[in-house]
């Protein structure tokens, strides 16, 4: 054989450096910048933001909403939606202070509270995935539900009185300046993104998300799915619940309002699509990372609150808006 017959020897791509390349590139590489440079601002802005209490108070600015926000994702990128979380914090906070008034245990406030979470998302998701309502209709209709019931037990008044060792959940500390909150924020954070990125469960939410017909003619059981979706996002409601009311003291009917909207500006702003089909949990986490910044940093400077509520509508809007603008740009 000549030289010349010889095969020409291909050349086998770096796929590290690709991999690598298509990191650097992505939304969370991007989000990650972001909340450097917000937190190089904050440090900048005020003189008390570099203290390790001050962050770890910071941290109680985010942690509550990312726990809905982990299990919010999850059914986002399944093409569904549940605008009921925060109606559901106030039903099972009210459950729990109406428990604790009957003299129940602290172990049984907080299964009351979870449990209470459960029952509000099979509620939502026997009428989505048992009866094929759209989720949007009918959790704007549960919201209203579940917070009236709140109205209605409590009207104006409040439970409080909760007993010492419940507020730990919500004021304890693991160690040092590490909150109970914190530390749950991060086992979340890893048991939602194994469940996500690495389980077949979480390649059947893409698929729903992308194509939920193809995936049922594939056998794919897409109503299973999405009410073990709404089951989660209950739960993790409920979690969240037992947290806040702990760190409050108290049960008011109107506890969490707004956090529906916090939570789901978190999942959008960490690269989720609120179409369906695509989306990470690091990127919530890293958009939970930046709120919590944001807004903690707006506290230090005295902004009032409903100027913050404006910066979260406008920031929901922009990160909707960006990838259109950027499209129509590149044309």
């Amino acid at each position: 054989m000549t030289a010349a017959s010889q095969p020409t020897p291909r050349h086998i791509p770096d796929r590290l450096k690709s991999r690598l390349s298509r990191t650097l590139k992505s939304w969370e590489a991007l989000l990650l910048v972001v909340a450097a440079a917000i937190f190089v601002a904050n440090a900048l802005a005020s003189p008390y933001f570099l203290d390790p209490w001050n962050l770890s108070d910071a941290s109680f600015n985010f942690t509550e909403k990312a726990l809905i926000a982990f299990a919010m994702a999850m059914l986002i990128i399944a093409g569904e939606i549940d605008l009921s979380v925060a109606a559901i914090i106030a039903l099972a906070s009210t459950v729990m202070g109406s428990a604790m008034v009957a003299g129940a245990p602290v172990w049984a406030l907080v299964g009351l509270g979870i449990g209470t979470g459960l029952a509000c998302g099979a509620f939502n998701g026997l009428l989505v995935a048992g009866f094929g309502l759209p989720s949007i209709v009918v959790t704007i209709g549960t919201m209203s539900l579940f917070r009236g019931i709140s109205y209605i037990v409590l009207g104006d008044g409040a439970f409080t009185g909760y007993p010492p060792e419940f507020g730990w959940f919500g004021q304890g500390y693991v160690w040092w300046v590490f909150s109970f909150e914190l530390a749950l924020f991060a086992v979340m954070a890893v048991v939602f993104g194994v469940l996500l990125h690495r389980t077949n469960f979480g390649r059947l939410v893409y698929v729903i998300g992308n194509n939920a017909t193809a995936a049922r003619f594939s056998g794919v059981r897409v109503d299973r799915v999405r009410f073990i979706l709404f089951l989660l996002t209950g739960v993790m409601s409920g979690v969240a619940s037992v947290c806040l009311t702990s760190r409050l003291g108290s049960t008011r009917p109107s506890i969490a309002t707004g956090f529906e909207l916090e939570a789901v500006t978190m999942v959008v702003l960490g690269g989720v699509s609120i179409l369906g089909g695509s989306g990470s949990i690091p990127g919530v986490v890293i958009a939970a990372l930046v709120m919590g910044l944001v807004t903690f940093g707006l506290g230090l400077l005295n902004v009032p609150g409903i100027v913050m509520s404006i910066i979260v509508g406008g920031l929901l809007i922009g990160v909707i808006a960006l990838p259109r603008l950027w499209a129509m740009m590149r044309k």
